[in-house]
């Protein structure tokens, strides 16, 4: 190996390493599972980054050099000597960019694995990740960062020379992350916690809509569960509740009786179901159709859409059952017709844009609106707004988009939306949710789950995306949440995507596990039989 190198490696009071070696685990590459290639001089085996070790390195030895990681298993040292100084700055890696993934769950899976295919991305780190993104070798996981604490992530991008930064969940976004690394130069795709508000709270989104003509349903914001109740009375069932802020998905209840909307209201108002989330509730008109979900990146004033997607939130075949954070979803979505789309930007996403920057809070990172697209009418609906990607529907915009996706998140941070078009591929994709027994109510975390690699290799088309998986002692992959899997695949139809699948679901082996059979139920009823 290049003498340099080595001299660098001794001053890090690494051992002596020759080609067929890797560092100890008491070192800064622990666990060693995926490779990891320095700006495309160095490739060595690696799993996470352990910060408690980055701890051990003095200041003088920050170097210019940038991870990523890669499938290749070839864990040699490789190639010329990497610098052994340099300020850590993005600029300083002439190869693309390192993007900092901030979250552990499907949503941030698909994002980490779209990002490794764009050609200017040079490194994906996810912080805290999880067992499946970090064993993909999608991403090189941090699981000790703590992405509540600014300071933290801030310290580890400037140690490590990320020129961009990317919040996958709500909570980060509400609590102000994105502020704080704005605020500290570096480029950050995502909100600012005022703009956050849109998801944060349902009043804030309310009167927005309420000032700048966007429509959505009749509501009522009550604090007191006496006038709620009386309100619900006047109004008549089927009626909505929901709790003014971030309830992980939970926070909304459709009643179908005036005795569930009572419930629902003495949940929250009564006895704090969701805590300060719930200390106020939105009374919402039932709006009768189909649902749906728009995607548009925001840089401010810019406003450019995603391709459609539509997700399934009951838990059981037929749409029956509980709401839970999504049990599969399918893009394109014929219910999104161009017709409806132009609709949607000109009439909800594009007034947002213009009225969040009219209110002070420009609005930089993802709207989702999900949609409700009447029946009675044929037009569409703001039912609620996220400030970021969806889960499950990411999981199929990533399998589809051709684009590359840090520049085109890089140019939103830029205000450069408005220079930016979208390659898609022109088949569908599909995600089928595996969830552990018992979801969205109690269910038990640690069961086994096997044969996943054999699922992916049913078809080059088909991605597994991890949303709670970690690994026991033995390696095993194990269930450590209650949505797990996002079986995902790609197909020239959508019934080719749905079979790809599907055949994967069945090659899992997880008793514990369950999954709806009829994802993409309401597009196939679209398509002529000659097609089936």
């Amino acid at each position: 190996m290049a003498c340099a190198a080595h001299n660098i490696a001794s001053s890090l009071r690494f051992p002596d390493f020759g080609p067929a070696k890797v560092f100890p685990k008491n070192h800064l590459c622990s666990g060693l599972s995926s490779s990891v290639s320095f700006v495309g001089y160095q490739k060595w085996r690696w799993s996470a980054l352990s910060l408690s070790h980055i701890g051990e390195f003095p200041v003088s030895t920050r170097w210019s050099f940038i991870t990523r990681a890669s499938n290749s298993s070839n864990g040699d040292l490789q190639g010329n000597a990497f610098s052994g100084s340099g300020n850590g700055s993005a600029k300083d890696a002439e190869e693309g960019v390192a993007v900092l993934v901030i979250g552990g769950g499907g949503r941030e899976h698909a994002l980490c694995y779209a990002l490794k295919q764009s050609p200017s991305c040079d490194a994906v780190f996810c912080a805290p990740g999880n067992a499946g993104i970090d064993q993909s070798g999608d991403a090189t996981c941090i699981s000790d960062l703590n992405i509540s604490d600014s300071a933290a992530v801030i310290s580890f991008c400037h140690m490590w020379g990320v020129g961009l930064v990317v919040i996958g969940p709500e909570a980060p976004l509400v609590a102000g992350l994105a502020n704080d690394l704005v605020k500290a130069g570096i480029p950050t795709f995502g909100p600012s916690a005022e703009a956050a508000a849109l998801e944060g709270s349902k009043d804030f989104m309310k009167k927005l809509c309420d000032k700048y003509g966007i429509p959505t349903a009749n509501y009522r914001t009550f604090t007191n569960p006496s006038d709620a109740k009386q309100y619900v009375k006047e109004q008549g069932a089927p009626i909505v509740v929901k709790a003014d802020g971030l309830a992980a998905g939970k926070g909304v209840i459709v009643a179908m009786t005036l005795e569930e909307a009572y419930e629902a209201i003495d949940s929250m108002l009564v006895n704090g179901a969701f805590g300060s989330a719930g200390s106020r509730v939105i009374i919402e008109e039932f709006l009768e159709g189909e649902e749906a979900s728009f995607f548009a990146l925001v840089d401010g004033e810019t406003a450019l859409p995603l391709e459609s997607a539509q997700d399934h939130k009951r838990v059981g075949d037929g749409d029956t059952g509980l709401n839970t954070g999504g049990m599969g979803a399918y893009s394109p979505a014929p219910v999104l017709t161009k017709e409806l789309q132009s609709a949607v930007m000109e009439s909800i996403i594009l007034p947002t844009v213009k009225g969040m920057a009219t209110e002070g809070c420009k609005f930089v990172g993802v709207l989702y609106a999900g949609l409700m697209i009447e029946k009675k009418s044929g037009l569409p609906k703001l039912i609620e707004y996220n400030v970021r990607f969806g889960d499950p529907e990411c999981q199929v915009l990533m399998m589809r988009l051709e684009s590359d996706l840090a520049q085109v998140l890089l140019a939103a941070t830029r205000g450069e939306l408005g220079r930016v078009s979208l390659s898609w591929s022109s088949g569908p994709a599909m995600v089928v949710v595996m969830a552990s027994r018992g979801y969205p109510g109690a269910y038990e975390k640690g069961t086994v789950i096997k044969n996943l690699e054999e699922a992916e290799l049913i078809s080059p088309m088909v991605k597994i995306f991890h949303a709670g998986t970690a690994q026991d002692s033995n390696g095993n992959f194990i269930a450590s949440g209650g949505r797990v899997l996002g079986v995902t695949a790609k197909g020239k139809d959508l019934e080719e995507a749905r079979a790809r699948a599907y055949d994967a679901v069945e090659a899992i082996d997880w008793p514990e596990g369950f999954c709806r059979h009829d994802i993409g139920w309401r597009a196939l009823k679209r398509m002529p039989l000659a097609s089936r």
